[in-house]
């Protein structure tokens, strides 16, 4: 039987063995998918295990996305555009990091039916998925982007990657249409991001990378000050799709049984 994971620190959060293990036996696949808990130490041996063929495949969360990097053969064109990689896998015997969260972001947004080109945007943190979003809303055409991170030097490192972004402090909020949570802060009940949004227009897009909880104190927020929420589901399922289709070579359906899978 095949082996697959999702490897992350912190783990717990991740509804993706749900949902492939769902997918896998919708399709009649061997295989199992799990989670697994990790330390930056040990990536080298995880890569390795692929490497040997004793794990088929990985999806990498927080905070993995970038370090593992170092430890993998070849990237995809889409990875190393965003140094960010999201699924790894063996191919001609080489282990390699692809980014399905490009993708699975702007199938994302797109669902919302909140028209992007031409918006300003303000993301919420520089961590490993941000350049993935960065690189799909550039795709899309969005008249601005602007970073804030509680660490601004991590904001301003992503520069090297996008000249187009723009940085301001923590708790500096600039004209935004769309404002996207992308830190873990909504990951635990007692979270706070601590911003004053309250003297904002209504109308805006309040979006959560964040699936699980389904509704975090951000989203909450956004809705009292009346401005539309997306939470990161959609997302979430339309980068697994993109994963399982790479690792099984079929296209699984996100139907509304699959949607009700992340429904806790």
């Amino acid at each position: 039987m095949k082996k697959y994971f999702v490897i992350g620190n912190p783990i717990d959060h991740s509804l993706s063995p749900q949902l492939h293990n769902y997918w896998l036996k919708k399709n009649n696949i061997n295989a199992i998918y799990e989670k697994q808990k990790l330390n930056i130490n040990d990536l080298q041996n995880f890569v390795l295990k692929i490497k040997n063929k004793e794990i088929s495949g990985a999806n990498i969360t927080v905070p993995f996305k970038k370090e593992i990097i170092p430890y993998l053969d070849e990237l995809s064109l889409e990875a190393l555009n965003t140094q960010s990689v999201n699924i790894i896998y063996l191919s001609n015997d080489k282990v390699v990091g692809h980014n399905t969260d490009i993708n699975g972001f702007e199938l994302a947004l797109r669902d919302t039916e909140f028209k992007l080109s031409g918006k300003k945007v303000f993301i919420l943190g520089a961590g490993g998925v941000v350049p993935s979003i960065i690189f799909a809303l550039n795709k899309m055409k969005v008249s601005s982007i602007t970073l804030s991170n509680r660490t601004k030097s991590k904001a301003e490192n992503l520069k090297k990657l996008f000249k187009n972004i723009l940085t301001v402090d923590w708790g500096e909020i600039p004209d935004f249409d769309i404002i996207i949570n992308a830190t873990s802060l909504g990951l635990k009940s007692e979270d706070n991001i601590n911003l004053d949004l309250s003297k904002i227009e209504k109308g805006k897009l309040f979006y959560d990378i964040i699936y699980n909880p389904n509704e975090t104190k951000f989203l909450k927020y956004g809705k009292m000050l009346e401005n539309k929420t997306e939470n990161g589901k959609k997302m979430f399922l339309h980068q697994a799709a993109a994963a399982f289709k790479i690792w099984h070579g079929i296209q699984p359906k996100i139907s509304n049984e699959t949607i009700k899978l992340l429904d806790q």
